[in-house]
């Protein structure tokens, strides 16, 4: 799950904000009597990561790939990673990683200027970060998480069609108009992201994610595991330039 969803989550869970615990309970190996009779006192994200804030502690939930979450209502067979009985609804976490964070101040563990969705986003920051490893694909550099914090493969793949570039070109051949561009558009779609999946029109605007031709060029798609992760790529050979 990419950071705008994320953020589209906090705002639909914020009237848990305030209220109490009464149950806690799941598959997850954590502490879930800790959680009962406790406040949720915050939310916030960061990248791939939410924190549900109590009142001495804080809960990490990663969505990972497939992760899924029900508010009010429960998958009809699987049992929830995570279940949070509120006094005003319910939350079921599914096929997630969730973690007890000691504490509620996540300033130490978290730098939020390197979070894509925030106000805060620095990209200068990320620019310094990518200068700092020239040597690295594109494809690795924009799913890195401690430079673009939030991105995830669906962006990665529009982004670069968006912009005109190979997956698998280097990092430090990139020319200083499209290394910027890099930066811009990693923000740009991940906000357009956000909008759309709002709408429930997502997946109508992908041009290059999943997709079999390239509408620019009328020509087939290179579908290919891409990068050290490895993740799948979409791309044009013909107009995205490998640099």
């Amino acid at each position: 799950m990419e950071g705008p969803s994320l953020v589209i989550l906090k705002e639909q869970a914020q009237r848990f904000i305030g209220k109490k615990v009464t149950a806690a309970y799941g598959t997850q190996k954590i502490a879930f009597e800790r959680l009962a009779g406790q406040r949720i006192t915050d939310l916030k994200t960061w990248g791939k990561h939410f924190l549900i804030l109590f009142e001495d502690c804080t809960v990490r939930i990663h969505y990972l790939m497939f992760g899924n979450y029900y508010l009010d209502s429960k998958h009809p067979e699987k049992r929830p990673k995570l279940a949070l009985e509120i006094s005003n609804g319910e939350w079921n976490n599914y096929n997630c990683a969730a973690k007890i964070l000691e504490g509620t101040n996540m300033d130490a563990l978290y730098d939020w200027s390197t979070d894509i969705m925030q106000d805060s986003w620095d990209p200068n920051k990320a620019k310094k970060k990518l200068k700092a490893t020239p040597d690295r694909l594109v494809c690795d550099v924009l799913l890195d998480q401690s430079i673009f914090s939030g991105i995830g493969n669906i962006i990665k793949n529009e982004v670069f069609y968006r912009i005109y570039v190979h997956p698998e070109s280097v990092a430090g051949a990139l020319p200083a108009k499209q290394l910027n561009q890099l930066i811009e558009e990693a923000r740009n779609y991940s906000f357009d992201f956000y909008h759309w999946k709002k709408e429930g029109t997502l997946r109508k605007h992908w041009l290059a994610h999943t997709k079999k031709e390239c509408l620019r060029c009328q020509l087939p798609f290179v579908k290919k595991h891409t990068g050290l992760t490895p993740r799948r790529s979409f791309f044009c050979s013909n107009c995205q330039v490998l640099y």
